[in-house]
């Protein structure tokens, strides 16, 4: 083989050269420049040139079986193989081992992707923690490279499993449980204070997912195995629910949903004591009970908030009632009235939220009222103001409400311009009997459906008698 003449490369357009390139078996050509690839294809030509005298009898030279002599490139002298040895490392890389010349990519971290855990945020915790796929699968990222070749996913979660082995368990093997008691965040998902009811770097992170399977109340006594935090975690994460207030947590979530469980108008009486004209005049001509759809209507500037807040007074400091107190779509000014208040406000919007938030907000509270009632209990949510949501999303909210024959009830009393329907206590107002020093209480507009069920039929009788009376007043 002659050796090229530099001249005659240099007078020969790139593509020539790319060919002459190629078959001389060299490598990375074709990011060369023009200078630089002459300068290769010289030195490869005379390498080639001298293999072949050593090798006159035309067997392989045996330079043909390691890697060439090194040539220049951008400045830099790099191995490159010749093209018999580049077809046998071929052949050989496809047994399995890593072709010559081609760097070896580095393994990605064999950790799988891991969910964020703050005090405060929405996980599918525990057994559920997994974005994708089943429940306490673990994934990690795609395309994750070691040394032997492709990890495939599901390869890379069981390594990612069994490193984390040791963390979740004892040195004795053992899965580690935790009891402690339930407290639940305003995003749906809870803490196990390990010590009640203080804080600590103890306490358990229980995921959103869990507190609705198993319906958790702030409260309950609950344990179960926990696993230890990940690199992103602070807290331990609760993997499964066992017991709830030393019953297994099957039997306690097992039994019919809650608006499908049988109800019964309301029966018992929400005495509110306190020696409030306004109030004493709500007590007997509109009464409302443990269970009821209470709604205290009027317009703008009539007062409605005011008795929301003397009633919240009245009730306030009952062990037998889980009281709860939203706020949504009020004046910011108001915020601050309510904090001064016996009972802190669960979630506090102004009007500036938008329809969808202010129901997103409400819904949630209610869900755990409802799941306290389920368990026998007697809640009360007070609300202030249904006009910021949309019509259907109010409904709904004053439909939760109901007095179970086989459990306890749920009590909701919300504020409103006009009436929804459905409701079982309506309370008018009319700002004109407030200004002349009585209660503003409008007897035409307002009632209780059943009122003999919560103060007998002199009470109703008597409730009857001071409508019609109001009613030749008023006509």
């Amino acid at each position: 083989m002659s050796v090229l003449d530099r001249s005659e490369l240099e007078a020969s357009p790139l593509a020539d050269l790319h060919a002459i390139a190629d078959q001389l078996g060299l490598e990375g050509f074709r990011r060369l420049r023009k200078a630089d690839l002459i300068e290769t294809i010289l030195g490869g030509s005379t390498a080639a040139a001298g293999a072949s005298k050593e090798a006159p009898d035309g067997s392989a030279a045996e330079g043909e079986e390691q890697d060439s002599d090194e040539t220049p490139t951008a400045g830099k002298r790099r191995r490159r193989p010749s093209v018999r040895g580049r077809r046998s490392r071929r052949g050989e890389a496809k047994d399995g081992d890593a072709q010559d010349g081609e760097e070896e990519k580095p393994a990605a971290a064999e950790r799988p992707a891991e969910d964020e855990q703050t005090d405060g945020r929405d996980l599918d915790g525990g057994g559920d923690r997994s974005p994708r796929g089943g429940a306490g699968e673990d994934r990690p990222p795609r395309g994750e490279r070691a040394s032997g070749g492709r990890r495939t996913a599901r390869g890379a979660g069981r390594g990612a499993k069994e490193d984390r082995t040791p963390r979740e368990e004892d040195p004795a093997g053992e899965e580690r449980v935790a009891e402690g008691v339930v407290e639940l965040l305003g995003n749906g998902s809870a803490f196990l204070r390990v010590h009640p009811p203080e804080a600590s770097d103890e306490d358990v992170y229980i995921s959103a997912a869990q507190v609705r399977r198993c319906e958790l109340v702030s409260g309950d006594r609950v344990a179960g195995p926990l696993r230890m935090p990940r690199r992103s975690e602070r807290y331990s994460s609760l993997i499964r629910v066992e017991t709830i207030n030393g019953a297994p947590a099957g039997e306690v979530s097992e039994g019919a949903r809650y608006d499908e469980r049988p109800v019964a108008y309301p029966s018992e009486r929400l005495a509110l004591d306190g020696g409030d004209a306004t109030l004493e005049a709500i007590q007997w001509l509109t009464p409302f009970g443990r269970g009821s759809r209470v709604l205290i209507t009027g317009p703008a500037r009539a007062g409605k908030t005011e008795i929301l807040r003397r009633l919240l007074g009245a009730l306030a400091g009952r062990e037998d009632l889980e009281i709860t107190l939203l706020l949504a779509g009020v004046r910011p000014e108001e915020v601050a009235e309510w904090g001064e208040g016996p009972v802190a406000p669960a979630t506090t919007l102004s009007f500036a939220a938008s329809a969808d938030a202010q129901g997103q907000a409400v819904e949630r509270a209610i869900e755990t009222a409802k799941r306290t009632a389920a368990r026998g209990g007697d809640a009360l949510v007070l609300i202030d103001t249904l006009d910021g949501l949309h019509p259907h999303a109010a409904r709904k909210v004053l439909a939760a409400a109901r007095n179970l024959t086989d459990g306890g009830s749920l009590t909701i009393v919300a504020t409103a311009t006009r009436p929804y329907g459905g409701e079982t206590t309506v309370i008018a107002l009319d700002p004109s009997l407030a200004d002349a020093g009585g209660p503003p209480l409008d007897l035409t507009a307002s009632g209780t459906v059943r009122a003999e069920l919560l103060v007998g039929e002199e009470g109703a009788a008597a409730i009857t008698k001071a409508r019609a009376s109001a009613l030749e007043a008023s006509g």
